[in-house]
This record gives structure tokens, C-alpha cells and sequence, in this order.
């Protein structure tokens, strides 16, 4: 049973094992927004706080025999960095769909990695079977008190270091870090809410509390891989429905721009997962008009080979690229005057396609794309606008 002794044994044994991670204000995204930023953690994730607090908690016995773990990337790495500190084998089953930065970086904080085809849930029963026939200690990414007090380290650093706080928004997957977070919290502030986020496309612990049971949700795409969790366990689940007060959820485009938003306002790269909360700030699932409010960032291990595509889909999001098209007459000077328009609105131009033989198109007519460069939704509209009382209709894409 997790006690709020257990995070301060614990926050006691992470000194010079985890980092003391900043809070910051967050002001270019928005007023009374402070960032706790566990994306500048070791491994670049909260993980290693629970990770570390499991594995040192193991008999002399348990720990001959080595530690594995089931994760989709940062709960991998933090086991596997924590368990090589310690001088123990640990052996890591991640879903095969996992970022390979993720599994390559799990590899060299020096674990065995047995990937398992599907998703994380698929990977949890491949290590308990591997548990069972070896004899290793299971570590669960989250459903554990030492992993959760782990994790509640964070909470009495953030009471720490904004004492004033009102409000405090975590990322759910499985439940552990805001089950450790909100205890430590509600312990020490009980008046500070305590408001978790998921992706809307893996909501598991969302309907989990609409239900009022654990419940397992269909499997979805989502950005944030790190909170991609379809079954929430049956000890975070308790633990949010005492401790925490609401649970929001945000779309793929809102994390998107999350991420754009924490890259250009406060220079700092959040994968999926750690910019779930900044989007429930940024698009009003979260009121912060009026409360003090820390975002935890939970992890920063975003795949490069992915993150032009994610800030593209931020930019189109908050209105900074737009793609508009058009139907103009197929004769000499047409183009023209259409771009003519679009640029004395001040939009620049990124590229234009110009179909004469398309479905949509009328004969005589031809269809005109654009990808704009833009300043936010209200220029787009002012672009549309104005097209539009030039006698240009606009097409649905």
C-alpha cells in the first residue's frame, strides 16, 4: 500500500541517481502555465524515478535472478539503466511497434530486448510468461506501490519548487505517474486539483472512470506512444478515483500542437505522451484562467524520423499552414490573378498544383491547390474571405 513515507524513502534514494528536473513559467503559451519538464530527465523520461525505486526495493535473492519489464520505450529505459547501476540482468519485452530510437536506446542502457508483436498490452503478457518460466522479478511500469512512489517524487518536487501550485496536470497511460503524483499532492495540498490527460483514441483510464471499473478500450493510432495503454491497472485506478479530480482527453492534432508550441515557446522537444497536458491547457480542456498550473512534460524521447510530420500537423492545427483550393477558368491569366489574391492577403506560398483533367473539375475549368504559409486561423479565414468575395469557390479536400 503506497504511503507518502514510501515517496520520501524514495525521493532520499533517488538523490544522484535521478535528476531534480526544472519548473518553469511557460508565459509564451500561456498565462499562469509552469512546466515541469521530466523531458530533461535521464533516459528523457520521468521513468527512471520508479524504475530505480522498484529495482533497489529486490531481495538479494530476486535480484540474482534479474528483473524484466514490459514497456513501450521509457519505463524500458529507466529498468534498464537503473537495473545495470545495480549490477542486475534485466530483459525488456516492448510492443515491435515501438519508436526504434526507443528500443535502440533500451539496447545500449544495456537489456536484453525481446520484441513481441501488437501493442503494450501484448507485450505485458509476453513478459509475465517469461517472468513465470525464468524467475524474474516482474516490474511493472505501473501498476506497483514502489513504482508509483517512484514516480510521487515529482509531486513534493513540485510543491518544492512552486509551493503556491493550484493545479497540477499529468499524462495518463496506465495510471502510475499520476497515482504517485496525486497521492504525494492530496498528502501534503489537498486543495490542489490534480487533472489527468489521455489521448481521446486510447481514452482506457477515461472510461475506466466513467464505467467506475477497470475497462479495456479498442486499440487506436495515437502520437503519444508512451501513454498508448488499452487496460489501466486495478491499483491505479483505485488510486485515481480517490485522489484525482478530472480526467480530460485531447485529439492527435492538439498534441501536435502541444508539441509545436512547447518546441518554439519554451525550447524544449516533448514527445506524444509529455505534451498531452500543454495541449489540454492550450485548447481549454483544462481551465487555467485563474489557477496556478504546472504541466507535467512526462518524457522528451520523441522519433526524429517523425517529427517533421508532427509539426506539420501542429502548424496546420494552430493555423500556420493551410492547404486551400479552387476552381478557376482555364485561360491565360488565371492563375495569376488567384495567387494575386493570396498574396495581397500576406500569405506566402509554399507550393501550387494546378490540375486541368480532375473529377471535381468543370470543362473549360481547372482546380488550383495551394499550401500556404500563415500567420494563425483568423489570417486563414481573412485568405478564405477574401477569395470568396473575389467570386472563388472553395473545395473540400
Amino acid at each position: 500500500m503506497l504511503t507518502l513515507e514510501m515517496i520520501q524513502d524514495a525521493q532520499a534514494a533517488l538523490r544522484g541517481i535521478a535528476r531534480r528536473t526544472p519548473l518553469d513559467p511557460a508565459s509564451k503559451i500561456a498565462d499562469n502555465l509552469y512546466i515541469k519538464a521530466e523531458n530533461l530527465q535521464l533516459t528523457g523520461a520521468f521513468k527512471i524515478r520508479g524504475a530505480y525505486n522498484k529495482i533497489r526495493s529486490l531481495t538479494p535473492g530476486e535480484a540474482a535472478k534479474g528483473v524484466i519489464a514490459s514497456s513501450a520505450g521509457n519505463h524500458a529505459q529507466g529498468i534498464a539503466l537503473s537495473a545495470t547501476k545495480l549490477g542486475i540482468k534485466s530483459i525488456i519485452c516492448m510492443p515491435a511497434g515501438a519508436p526504434i530510437s526507443k528500443v535502440e536506446a533500451t539496447k545500449k542502457y544495456g537489456a536484453e530486448v525481446v520484441l513481441v508483436p501488437g501493442v503494450f498490452d501484448d507485450a505485458a503478457r509476453e513478459a509475465a510468461r517469461l517472468s513465470a518460466e525464468h524467475g524474474y522479478t516482474f516490474a511493472h511500469p505501473f501498476n506497483d506501490d514502489y513504482v508509483m512512489a517512484g514516480q510521487g517524487t515529482i509531486g513534493l518536487e513540485i510543491l518544492e519548487q512552486l509551493p503556491e501550485v493550484e493545479q497540477v496536470v499529468c499524462p495518463i497511460g496506465g495510471g502510475g505517474l499520476i497515482s504517485g503524483i496525486a497521492f504525494a499532492i492530496k498528502s501534503l495540498k489537498p486543495e490542489c486539483k490534480v487533472i489527468g490527460v489521455q489521448a481521446a483514441t486510447v481514452p482506457s483510464m477515461y472510461e475506466s472512470r466513467k464505467n467506475g471499473h477497470v475497462t479495456t478500450v479498442p486499440d487506436g493510432d495515437t502520437l503519444a506512444d508512451g501513454i498508448h495503454v488499452l487496460t489501466p491497472g486495478d491499483k491505479t485506478f483505485e488510486m485515481c478515483q480517490k485522489y484525482v479530480d478530472e480526467i480530460v482527453t485531447v485529439s492527435e492534432d492538439e498534441i501536435a500542437a502541444a508539441i509545436l508550441a512547447l518546441m518554439e515557446g519554451q525550447k524544449t522537444v516533448a514527445e506524444g505522451a509529455g505534451a498531452t497536458t500543454v495541449a489540454a491547457c492550450m485548447f481549454g480542456k483544462v481551465d487555467i484562467s485563474s489557477k496556478k498550473t504546472v504541466c507535467v512534460v512526462s518524457g522528451g524521447n520523441v522519433d526524429v524520423t517523425t517529427l517533421s510530420r508532427i509539426i506539420t500537423k501542429g502548424l496546420t492545427k494552430s493555423g500556420r499552414i493551410a492547404e486551400i483550393s479552387t476552381k478557376v477558368v482555364d485561360k491565360p491569366g488565371s492563375l495569376i490573378q488567384v495567387l494575386q489574391v493570396v498574396s495581397d492577403c500576406g500569405a506566402n506560398i509554399l507550393s501550387v498544383n494546378h490540375e486541368r483533367e480532375d473529377k471535381d473539375s468543370d470543362v473549360g475549368a481547372c482546380i488550383v491547390s495551394m499550401v500556404l504559409e500563415t500567420r494563425n486561423q483568423e489570417h486563414v479565414d481573412q485568405i478564405k474571405a477574401a477569395m470568396a468575395s473575389k467570386g472563388y469557390s472553395l473545395l473540400e479536400k
